[in-house]
């Protein structure tokens, strides 16, 4: 069987324990021959577990069974709402999946283009995993370009553009977008990742890339008409929590480094949004409206 078939039956088995909540072998069986996961054939217990554990293998989901009602279910749902690679990878394959299933409608689907870069990741991708440093030619917006070698730590997908979170022997890190890059290639050098490093939780208290070390603030905001259910149904950050809701609007608190893409990103809300504290972000938002009004 090929294996996009497979991955397939992978994600139509994860999705119809998230949607039910828990199926015993046989009512997934069942659903597996009315929505013809694999053209009529029936759905073998063999076969059901070695896909368990492919798909704890693959997206780190784990399908566990209810010993008193024999219903599978999936047991760390957390994973499905975190910044994983494994979710987004489950989130990628699901549509490549719908569309394959979907020829006749593939034009009528519009998705967001990723401008440049990503005939970078594979080299990236291989630094990554042989333990070796890049050398990066790189131009940034107005300067001249440079070429610099890099211990490739991390890479970031934010706002269609992906990054590259390099790293020096003195322990300083920088964040390279891809589509400013011209050249990559690999080093002869190997390097080793900082004992106990996370790019999760180098990133944890930033909303974008931009790591300057802005220090933490306690931010809360505003907001009106329709963005609280925006904000509610996608949250801004991992720290947002709902914390005063009226008729007229919901505020938001954040416990973040306020740098100038969660500036942009508040900003971007237009009149839906209102900063309340702390009272020097909310006159940065303030002067950033008053240049902005310049201009018209």
């Amino acid at each position: 069987m090929k294996q996009g078939k497979i991955i397939n039956q992978y994600i139509w088995i994860i999705n119809m324990l998230r949607v039910y909540g828990g199926l015993t072998f046989e009512e997934l069986g069942r659903k597996w021959i009315q929505d013809c996961v694999a053209d009529g054939r029936v759905l073998q217990r063999s076969s059901f577990n070695r896909h368990r554990d492919a798909i704890e293998d693959m997206f780190g989901i784990v399908i566990q069974c209810e010993p008193k009602t024999y219903k599978y279910f999936i047991g760390n749902t957390e994973v499905l709402n975190d910044d994983s690679i494994e979710r987004w990878m489950f989130s990628t394959m699901t549509v490549h999946g719908v569309l394959s299933d979907s020829a006749a409608v593939k034009e009528r689907v519009v998705l967001e283009n990723v401008p440049a870069g990503l005939q970078y990741l594979d080299t990236i991708f291989t630094a990554m995993k042989s333990g070796l440093r890049l050398c990066i030619g790189y131009k940034k917006f107005g300067s001249d370009s440079y070429e610099r070698t890099v211990c490739p730590y991390a890479l970031k997908l934010f706002h269609q553009r992906w990054y590259l979170l390099g790293g020096n022997d003195e322990g300083q890190t920088r964040v390279y977008a891809l589509d400013r890059m011209n050249r990559v290639t690999l080093a002869d050098e190997s390097f080793e990742m900082p004992k106990g490093f996370s790019p999760q939780a180098y990133f944890a208290e930033y909303f974008g890339v931009f790591t300057d070390g802005t220090p933490m603030a306690h931010v809360v905001v505003r907001a009106y008409g329709k963005t609280p259910d925006y904000l509610r149904t996608l949250p801004l950050h991992h720290s947002q929590r709902e914390v005063a809701t009226t008729d007229n609007y919901t505020d938001f608190a954040f416990d973040i480094r306020p740098t100038i893409d969660f500036l942009g990103e508040l900003m971007s809300l237009g009149d839906g949004i209102e900063v309340l504290e702390p009272e020097d972000f909310r006159v940065k938002i303030r002067e950033k409206l008053a240049e902005t009004l310049k201009r018209y």
